[in-house]
């Protein structure tokens, strides 16, 4: 969709909701956002409204579950008013927050991340089953990872695919991403974590400074659970922090910042033996979905997969 029909179509779709007619629009942009988002502003509303392909309608359906039981335990962030298709387009209409974007306050960021480490304890409470990406029954929460060949979608699923494909003809060595003998060691360190009675929870995904609103309060609202998943805790959002700052993310925490988000959640680095084994199959896997259905990312996915082998094989 171009600009213009985008910002058509959120002043349709939220002011057939709101049942006002529109007084002003705009396009959210340049926030690494995979959503076509909007702001629409009628008479006695401002409202965000977020837009992606009718495909991907239960990825709202998702968003909106975790952002309502994440508010019961007392995360802040906005109210989803409405989900829906219009046409060819899913959306999610969003009361709108006033303040500034996590990445461009001026708040001192370390006490941003702090309250983030506050926010992720009180995700990891939320009561959910299952193991994945996909939230197939909202009622029980119960989500599941999408079955494929060599896995059902299930952790123990998850692990063996990852197991089953270090074999001497893997496109992660012909990628220079492991030699044979990596292949051999990291096998063996997959089987333990399938040992391991990891505690599993919800993790928000894509915690970073990208994803608040700082009011003028200095209140912190956290945004985007499109990357929400069931996995290990606490050890699957601290991948995910170690994954951003080895990529050098912008929005990654830094050293100090780091170390606020333990201080936040109320654990220590020595807690999350594992984290580093986890954030290997991670990378493994997302290189594997990526040779096989995204080639165009296989290059960037193989460069991290490659600094996950290094830092763990030290």
């Amino acid at each position: 969709m171009m600009e213009d029909s985008i910002v058509t179509k959120a002043e349709r779709i939220a002011g057939d909701f709101l049942r006002e007619r529109v007084k002003d629009s705009y396009q959210i942009m340049d926030k690494g956002m995979d959503n076509q988002v909007c702001v629409v502003i009628t008479e006695h509303s401002k409202v965000v409204v977020r837009m992606n392909d009718k495909a991907l309608f239960a990825n709202f359906v998702k968003e909106k579950w975790c952002i309502e039981q994440a508010a019961a335990v007392g995360v802040l962030g906005p109210e989803v008013l409405s989900i829906g298709i219009f046409e060819d387009t899913a959306y999610m209409i969003q009361t709108f927050i006033d303040g500034d974007n996590g990445l461009d306050s001026e708040i001192n960021k370390s006490e941003v991340w702090r309250q983030l480490g506050e926010y992720a304890r009180l995700i990891h409470s939320i009561q959910v089953k299952g193991f994945g990406e996909n939230l197939i029954d909202p009622v029980e929460g119960e989500f599941q990872s999408p079955p494929h060949s060599g896995s059902d979608g299930s952790w123990q699923g998850y692990l063996q695919y990852n197991m089953d494909s270090l074999t001497e003809h893997d496109r992660l060595i012909q990628l220079g991403v492991i030699t044979m003998q990596d292949s051999q060691r990291i096998r063996k360190r997959f089987e333990r974590l399938k040992r391991e009675a990891f505690r599993f929870g919800l993790n928000h995904g894509d915690i970073s400074l990208k994803n608040t609103i700082i009011n003028q309060a200095n209140q912190v609202f956290l945004l985007d659970w499109c990357n929400a998943e069931v996995s290990a805790v606490p050890h699957g959002t601290f991948a995910q922090l170690m994954q951003g700052q080895m990529l050098g993310l912008r929005e990654s925490p830094n050293r100090e910042e780091y170390k606020a988000f333990l201080d936040g959640y109320g654990i220590s680095e020595n807690d999350l033996a594992d984290m580093r084994h986890l954030l290997l199959l991670k990378a493994f896997d997302t290189l594997r979905w990526a040779i096989d259905q995204c080639p165009d990312r296989v290059e960037a996915y193989a460069a991290f997969a490659k600094q996950a082998v290094d830092m763990v094989m030290d």
